[in-house]
């Protein structure tokens, strides 16, 4: 047999199998109750597992709960791992973005997405530490009619930190690996963020290496810094490079609040059909915790971005654009979170040669628990991209809005075990039509966590 049909049908089945679990847990909560030990809480509904957001965040776990309910240690292990695995299948009415010009096509795929963590070291910030954490998620589309569309796609995380005492420097390393119509990544696998400025389908890396550090001048002030490289590659458009780095005095003015002030700068290279850039930002920057339910973080400040004339004639004077960048958590009640997050940046078009767009953004994810073992959830998103010319006397001549909104549903079946289901409705309505689609997605999804 076809490796590739036996793949879609072994999906098949454990979508149906989860189909049936998912249900069976919505008739039989009370009497399954023996099914979720007391004290572990409820599944979470985020992209990531747990012991992925602990290896972003840089911390370590905390020590958690046996299976009778009691805790195993008190102290954090210096050594963490995990591996999940997901399979999602899913309807998709435009799996190719195409606009209403054109004939959509829709299909059925199974997307199967193993994820794999380590992490060592944690959250102890004395002089000496370290802590390293890697993680790594590919993505495996299978489509029952379009097989030419199947494909494999990397996600990686590597990060690094050591505290020298008043000198703490870490290191990362993103790499995206992808192969479709989305910007794919670690926190956003089902596709929120559509790939509107190319449109299509595409194979498209991204590498983003960065190094930052603090240094401790006094009890409550002190300088932080960063430097990187990243590097946005097409096979089929137009890739750029962007060299950029920042540095900030910060003020803990409080155990709750500190406050930064500083400047950013970037060198940018397109590879073809626009001149290279240079770009200044004088940034503010805040970040507050109020109580164990708020906290926020964001920076604001201006651009100016300069176009080579050397190596094309007419480039354009300096372009000035606000930028910021925010988030935010609030947790109100136990089981309940809100997320925000938004940015305001410049971006080079990989589809209209010597094109940048300025690229505003908003998402808002709201979490909802209920019933010990049921999660609801809501994401909304909505992104701006409006396009100018890197030359002198030539227009803009594209303008996008884009948004989408993704309901979900979530049961936890036994603790290392969750199915659920999603509907995903995303738009861009575009100044340029062939850019215009819209796309409706329904999808079920299961993971198992060890």
């Amino acid at each position: 047999m076809n490796p590739a049909l036996l793949l879609r049908r072994l999906c098949l089945n454990c979508l149906a199998f989860a189909a049936v679990a998912f249900g069976v847990a919505l008739t039989s909560h009370v009497s399954a109750q023996d099914a979720v030990p007391g004290g572990l809480g409820a599944s979470d509904s985020s992209a990531l597992s747990q012991h992925e957001i602990e290896a972003l965040r840089g911390t370590a776990p905390a020590a958690q709960p046996a299976v009778n309910g009691q805790e195993l240690s008190s102290s954090p292990r210096r050594l963490n791992y995990g591996f999940s695995l997901t399979v999602r299948g899913v309807y998709d009415d435009n799996i190719n973005i195409t606009s209403d010009l054109f004939p959509r096509t829709s299909d059925y795929y199974f997307a199967i997405e193993p994820s794999f963590y380590f992490g060592f070291g944690g959250n102890d910030n004395s002089a000496g530490s370290s802590s390293l954490s890697f993680v790594y998620r590919p993505s495996f589309f299978l489509f029952l009619d379009h097989s030419e569309n199947d494909s494999i796609q990397h996600l990686v995380h590597l990060a690094g930190s050591h505290n020298f005492g008043h000198l703490t420097l870490s290191v990362s390393q993103d790499v995206q690996i992808l192969d479709g119509t989305d910007l794919n990544s670690l926190s956003d696998p089902t596709g929120h963020n559509a790939n509107t400025d190319v449109g299509q389908r595409a194979k498209h890396n991204i590498f983003t290496t960065q190094v930052n550090d603090t240094y401790d001048l006094t009890g409550k002030l002190y300088l932080s810094n960063s430097i990187g490289l990243s590097v946005d590659d097409y096979e089929a458009f137009t890739g750029s490079k962007n060299i950029f780095g920042n540095l900030f005095l910060n003020y803990q003015y409080s155990e709750k609040l500190a406050v930064g002030v500083g400047g950013s700068f970037g060198y940018n290279t397109v590879e073809q059909g626009s001149p290279d850039q240079t770009y200044e930002q004088a940034n503010v920057r805040i970040n507050y915790s109020a109580t164990g339910k708020l906290s926020f973080g964001g920076s604001v400040g201006v651009e100016f971005r300069q176009f080579d004339d050397s190596s094309f004639g007419g480039a354009r004077g300096t372009n000035i654009s606000p930028v910021f960048e925010l988030s935010g958590t609030y947790r109100p009640f136990d089981g309940t979170s809100i997320t925000l997050s938004g940015s305001r940046k410049i971006q080079n078009s990989a589809s209209l040669g010597g094109q940048d767009y300025t690229q505003t953004n908003v998402h808002v994810a709201l979490g909802q628990r209920f019933m010990t073992r049921f999660t609801l959830g809501l994401a909304i998103g909505y992104e701006n991209s409006d396009y100018f010319s890197a030359f002198q006397g030539v227009s803009g001549i594209r303008e996008d809005n884009y948004y989408y909104v993704q309901p979900t549903v979530d049961a936890q079946i036994m603790r290392w075990w969750t199915v659920g289901a999603y509907y995903l409705y995303r738009k861009d309505s575009s100044s340029l039509a062939i850019f215009s689609f819209d796309d409706n997605q329904f999808g079920l999804r299961s993971t198992i966590t060890f």
